[in-house]
C-alpha cells in the first residue's frame, strides 16, 4: 500500500536525487576505457544506449517494488520483506561496504584529481565527505534544499557544455571519425559485456529514490521520479558521449580517464576545458551529497530491525548518527586505498544485488504479483544483467572473486549477529 500523501520529499527533489546519484564520476571517466575495449566510437555510444535501456527497465522494476513495499531501505528491505532475510542482510552489507561507501569515496577521490594546485593528497576528498555529512546530518529540509540547488545548477551547466560543444563542432573537422581502431583482444561479445558492466556504474543510481521512500510524499511519486530521472540521464549521457568520443581525434581520448576535459580542450580550447573541469567538480560534489543523503536510510532500517545499534535509526529530528556511520566508512576507504581499479568489481557486485531485488517480484511473498506487460521490463532487466555479469566473469574471473569475498563476508557477519542475538 502506498504511503498517504502529505509532507515529505516531492517529485522534483526525488528526481534530482536520482540524477545526482547517476551523474557522477562514471560518465566523466569511463568512455575513454570503453573506446579501447570496443574499438569504435559508435559502438561505445551503442553500449551506453543499451546500458541505459537496462537501467530504465530497472527503474520501472524498482517502481513496482516500492509500490508493494513502501519502506525506506532499498535492496535490504525488498529482500527481507519478501521472505529472504539472509539475502536482504547481505544486500544491505553490500550497500554499506561498496554501494555507498565505495561510491562516495571514489567520487571524492575523483573530485580531488580535478582540483587545481598541489593540495595535500586525500585531504580535499576527506573535506568533501565531511561537508556532505554536515549537509545531510542536520535538518532534512536543509539537506534537500542544498541538494536541489546544486543539482539544478549542475544540469544548467551541463546544458551549457552541450550547447557550446555542438555549436563549436559546426566549425571543426571531425578528424577522429575516419580513424580505424582495433578493439582490445578477446571476443567483441565479451568486450561489450565488460563495457556494459563498467557503464552500469554510471547508471547505478537509478534506484536512489527508493532509499528514502518512507520520507517521500508517496510511493507513486518515488516510482515516477525514478523513470523521469533515468530518462533524463540517458539522454544526457548519449549527448555527452558524442562530444567525448565521436567528435575529437581518437588518439586524444583513447584510454584516458579525464576524457571529458581532454575532449573539451580539443573542442573549445583551454578556457572551455577549464569550464568543463569546474562542472565536473560540481557533478562529483553533488554525487557525494546525494549518496550521503540516501545511504544512511539503509543502515537506519537495518537498525530498526535490530541488526545495527538503535542509535542509527533515522528519524526526522535525528539523522546524524546514521550519516556519521556512512561518513566513517567512506573516510576509511579514502584513507586506505584507491577505488579506481575496483570499478568493475563494484559494477558487478551492485548489479547482482539489484537483480536479486527485482527477482522478488516473481519469488517469495510477492510471487505472481506482477503479470502481463508489466512483467516484461523486470524480466529484461534480470536477463540482461545476468548475461552481462556471466560474460564478464568469463572474461575476468578475478572480478567474480572480489564479489564472492564481499558476499561471503556479509554472510559471516549475518551469522555472527544472529547467533549473538540468539545467545542473549
Amino acid at each position: 500500500m502506498a504511503r498517504a500523501k502529505g509532507k515529505g520529499f516531492g517529485f522534483w527533489t526525488l528526481t534530482f536525487l536520482v540524477v545526482a546519484n547517476m551523474v557522477g564520476a562514471g560518465i566523466f571517466t569511463t568512455s575513454g576505457f570503453t573506446l579501447v575495449s570496443l574499438g569504435s566510437p559508435w559502438v561505445v555510444i551503442s553500449a551506453w544506449l543499451v546500458a541505459g535501456a537496462i537501467a530504465l527497465c530497472g527503474a520501472f522494476s524498482y517502481g513496482l517494488l516500492v509500490k508493494q513495499i513502501p519502506v525506506s531501505g532499498g535492496e535490504y528491505v525488498f529482500l527481507s520483506s519478501s521472505g529472504f532475510p539472509f539475502v536482504g542482510f547481505v544486500a544491505g552489507w553490500v550497500s554499506l561496504m561498496a554501494g555507498f561507501s565505495g561510491a562516495i569515496a571514489y567520487a571524492a577521490l575523483a573530485l580531488e584529481e580535478y582540483l587545481p594546485g598541489n593540495l595535500p593528497h586525500k585531504l580535499p576528498a576527506v573535506i568533501v565527505v565531511v561537508l556532505g555529512a554536515l549537509a545531510h546530518g542536520g535538518k532534512r529540509s536543509v539537506g534537500a534544499l542544498t541538494q536541489n540547488i546544486a543539482v539544478g545548477l549542475k544540469l544548467i551547466l551541463l546544458a551549457v557544455i552541450l550547447s557550446y560543444g555542438v555549436w563549436s563542432m559546426g566549425s571543426l573537422k571531425w578528424e577522429g571519425n575516419n580513424v580505424t581502431l582495433n578493439p582490445a583482444e578477446g571476443s567483441i561479445i565479451l568486450n561489450f559485456a565488460q563495457a556494459l558492466v563498467w557503464i552500469s556504474l554510471s547508471y547505478s543510481g537509478f534506484n536512489a529514490a527508493v532509499y528514502i521512500v518512507g520520507e517521500s510524499k508517496s510511493s507513486y511519486v518515488v516510482a515516477k521520479s525514478m523513470i523521469a530521472g533515468t530518462s533524463i540521464v540517458i539522454l544526457l549521457y548519449l549527448m555527452l558521449n558524442v562530444l567525448f568520443v565521436v567528435a575529437p581525434p581518437k588518439e586524444i581520448v583513447l584510454g584516458q580517464a579525464d576524457v571529458a576535459a581532454l575532449a573539451a580542450g580539443w573542442i573549445g580550447g583551454e578556457r572551455f576545458e577549464s569550464f568543463v573541469r569546474f562542472v565536473i567538480l560540481l557533478a562529483l560534489l553533488t554525487s557525494v551529497l546525494s549518496m550521503m543523503m540516501a545511504g544512511p536510510r539503509v543502515y537506519g532500517k537495518m537498525a530498526e530491525d535490530g541488526l545495527l545499534p538503535k542509535i542509527f535509526v533515522v528519524q526526522t529530528s535525528r539523522v546524524w548518527p546514521a550519516v556519521s556511520l556512512q561518513m566513517g566508512f567512506a573516510l576509511i576507504l579514502i584513507c586506505f586505498g584507491s577505488l579506481q581499479d575496483l570499478l568493475g568489481y563494484l559494477g558487478l557486485t551492485l548489479s547482482l544485488c539489484a537483480t536479486a531485488s527485482v527477482l522478488c517480484l516473481f519469488l517469495g511473498a510477492h510471487q505472481g504479483a506482477v503479470k502481463g506487460w508489466k512483467a516484461v521490463p523486470p524480466l529484461l532487466f534480470i536477463l540482461a544483467t545476468l548475461i552481462s555479469a556471466i560474460l564478464l566473469m568469463i572474461r575476468d574471473p578475478l572480478q567474480a572473486l572480489g564479489t564472492f569475498v564481499t558476499l561471503l563476508l556479509g554472510a559471516v557477519v549475518f551469522l555472527f549477529l544472529t547467533g549473538s542475538r540468539l545467545r542473549e
